[in-house]
């Protein structure tokens, strides 16, 4: 199984500057995408006492999850950013693949995979770079910038009351001692920013995700502990799975058509009730009044099904997208009609650039997304949700987001002016539409992306370009290389002779190519799922690692680690290591060393103990590869640093 490599906070840095100075892009998200806010508009909102620049954000899942990724997502406008969810079970074994999101959205990806110490580092990392690349200028001014990290942490009270987990939430509400060590690293052109004031402040709000089952009085405890002893606001996750396996079938089957789907009955049996969820909340809403703390609720996490595609080894897997928005709605209407006093809401579920409006019209802060950044386009698709948002704002002719949800359906008057007043009544207006609206229904959303029959290889490929954007960890990335076919003899090799025999021809027949970013590939498998060709990027393209450790702990067959001045390679199963000059090459295979002139690719001088045979396919192979990756004209992670070393 694949193991993610955090990237240094330097490399990330080098990155991110080099490649908008050369290719105005930061990790690979086009300068054009980026969210620099809306002339005349205010779309701040409060969320637990802090402020936000936008209600927009994603939802715990694989887009919060490593530094570039928090990055990511905040330069296509979002403000709150919901972290992925951390427990103490860290060493878990998540399957693959483990994302499905062809069409509805299905994931057996429930939780952090990383060790909670470096889930600290990245999230107290991502902070940091935020702060840099604003302090840096090179973004412009003026951009909105207030930002919540919202932390999420399950799933049960003996984990969440551990001292590791206790730990970890004083950590990310003080984080001055890693902040401190990392800005150790700030070192050279990135040392004028050492000295800025970060936030040690990472978080105090925390989303609670609970195991399906986690009973009521379990659900009270968690809650009262995280606001009186670890002194956080909280927001409760809650199921979709309360409204009932009945309303459920009828909604999923009857009403969207959905009748493929087959749900998981002991999830309803289990899991917390609608009654004893509506009498939970208020004794929780006064414990964190007592404590000056804030409470509000999160509709909806996503529903365990059975797994009718088997596409994943698990039995169940969890369902998101197009459905999950109809339920989760519905399940907000039904709270909201019965709730004794209002509380604040969250919502997810289906988001994504047509329905943002109307949720935020809901007084929902924040709104999440997440199934629909998993799809081609990948974080390039926020900024819609954002310019449709204005574009609805300015119709009205208002300039805040208090001001959208009371005139949204025209509820100012209703609602004598009461923001929360207005959510809820437009709630039943909007939940209705949603329901009624074609487009959450099986007829729009059963297609899969199309497939053409070809096997991808370690080059060329029909360069659709979907792979790139849909990796939530930016893994995957292009480089250009120039068209050719060669020629080439293979050599028999003896202490004092050499002999040509016959070898082949390497053909490249396009000048962009794709690789993979090992350290920062989980094998989610998502880039299957999308490209045209079959073998999967992440697999059939050449896999890159960050540091001979990495590479040396791959299990895999094929893989590159490459320095700058030499590259090593790993290609069905045999190593070989191609150290390189200006004008020569020492190729390195096993039981032969040859110092190779790469002007016409001649062996010159070579070291071997017996007859051996020098293919010198995988020669042709390393060097075009190390050739094209130092290319300095595209940025990536893999030449990120030695362009900066040689700068």
């Amino acid at each position: 199984m694949a193991e993610l490599v955090p990237i240094p906070l330097p490399l990330l840095l080098r990155r991110a500057f080099l490649e908008f100075e050369r290719e105005n892009k930061i990790f690979d998200l086009p300068a054009s995408k980026f969210f620099r806010g809306f002339p005349g508009l205010d779309l701040s909102v409060d969320f637990h006492g802090h402020r936000a620049s936008t209600p927009l954000g994603p939802a715990a899942g694989p887009h919060g999850q490593l530094a570039q990724n928090i990055a990511l997502a905040w330069l296509g406008g979002s403000r709150i950013i919901e972290l992925k969810t951390v427990q103490i079970l860290d060493e878990l074994k998540i399957p693959r693949p483990c994302i499905d999101a062809a069409n509805v959205g299905y994931n057996v990806e429930w939780s952090q995979e990383l060790k909670l110490e470096q889930s600290l580092r990245e999230y107290v990392k991502a902070g940091m770079l935020l702060e840099i690349l604003r302090a840096s200028g090179i973004l412009g001014e003026g951009i909105p910038g207030d930002t919540v990290f919202d932390m999420s942490v399950g799933y049960n009270l003996e984990g969440i009351r551990s001292p590791r987990v206790r730990s970890w939430i004083a950590a990310m509400r003080s984080a001055g001692p890693v902040i401190d060590e990392l800005r150790m690293g700030l070192t050279r052109e990135f040392a004028r920013y050492r000295d800025l004031p970060f936030a040690t402040r990472i978080s105090d709000t925390i989303a609670l995700s609970t195991f399906h089952g986690c009973p009521a009085n379990e659900i009270e405890g968690i809650v009262t502990f995280l606001l009186a002893e670890m002194g956080c606001h909280v927001c409760i996750k809650l199921n979709p799975t309360l409204l009932g396996e009945e309303r459920v079938r009828h909604l999923l089957h009857d009403v969207l058509g959905y009748r493929e789907i087959r749900l998981h009955p002991p999830a309803f049996a289990n899991d917390l009730q609608f009654d004893e969820a509506l009498d939970l909340i208020p004794s929780l809403q006064a414990v964190a009044r007592r404590h000056n703390r804030g409470l509000s609720l999160k509709f909806t996490n996503t529903l365990v099904v059975r797994n009718h595609k088997q596409f994943f080894q698990d039995e169940q897997m969890y369902m998101s997208g197009a459905p999950l928005h109809v339920l989760a709605m519905n399940l907000v209407r039904e709270f909201r009609a019965k709730l004794s006093q209002p509380i604040p809401i969250s919502f997810s579920g289906g988001i994504d650039q047509h329905n943002m409006a109307a949720a935020v019209a809901m007084n929902f802060v924040p709104v999440t997304t997440c199934t629909d950044l998993l799809r081609p386009g990948g974080y390039a698709r926020l900024i819609r949700y954002l310019e449709n948002l204005a574009a609805e704002m300015r119709r009205l002719g208002v300039a805040r987001i208090s001001d959208f949800v009371l005139h949204f359906r025209g509820q100012a008057e209703a609602a004598g002016g009461d923001v929360h007043a207005a959510g809820q009544l437009n709630t039943p207006i909007l939940v209705e539409e949603a329901t009624a609206n074609p487009r959450y229904r099986w007829e729009r959303n059963h297609g899969v992306p199309r497939k053409i029959g070809s096997d991808l290889w370690m080059y060329d490929c029909i360069t659709c370009d979907k792979c790139v954007p849909v990796c939530p960890n930016d893994a995957n990335f292009s480089y250009q290389t120039a068209p050719l076919a060669i020629e080439y003899d293979n050599f028999v090799l003896t202490p004092g002779t050499m002999r040509r025999i016959p070898g082949g021809i390497l053909r490249v027949m396009k000048a962009r190519q794709f690789a993979n970013y090992a350290d920062a590939c989980n094998e989610c498998g998502n880039c299957d799922i999308f490209c045209p060709e079959d073998g999967g990027p992440f697999q059939a393209k050449p896999r890159f690692f960050g540091s001979l450790e990495s590479f040396g702990k791959s299990a895999g067959p094929d893989g590159f680690f490459f320095d700058g001045a030499a590259i090593h390679g790993r290609i069905d199963g045999r190593s070989y290591v191609l150290a390189l000059d200006p004008s020569n090459g020492w190729f390195a295979q096993t039981g032969c060393e040859v110092q190779i002139r790469l002007s016409d690719n001649q062996p010159l001088h070579w070291h071997v103990e017996t007859e051996t045979t020098l293919d010198m396919l995988p020669y042709l192979k390393l060097k075009l590869l190390a050739e094209a990756v130092s290319d300095p004209r595209r940025v990536h992670f893999v030449n990120a640093g030695v362009i900066q070393e040689n700068a």
